[in-house]
């Protein structure tokens, strides 16, 4: 599995661990919903300080979204 999906996998796990959609973490970092869907595939490609955004967002360490299980 690729870097970007193993991303996009933690992001969606640790969003829906908060029983958030899409667009509620979308709308607290600032970004589309269509935008968050495409990272969560691993479709898109996202900046340091977003993802910084989103582990602070989702209370989790950066490292976190990175973790390979």
């Amino acid at each position: 599995m690729s870097r970007l999906c193993v991303l996009g996998k933690n992001i969606c796990k640790y969003r829906e661990a908060k029983k958030w959609s899409q667009e509620v973490l979308a709308e607290k970092v600032d970004l589309s919903r269509e935008y968050i869907t495409r990272v969560e595939n691993g479709q898109k490609y996202i900046s340091l300080r977003k993802l910084f955004l989103i582990a602070d967002v989702l209370g989790i360490k950066f490292s976190d979204l990175t973790y390979v299980d």
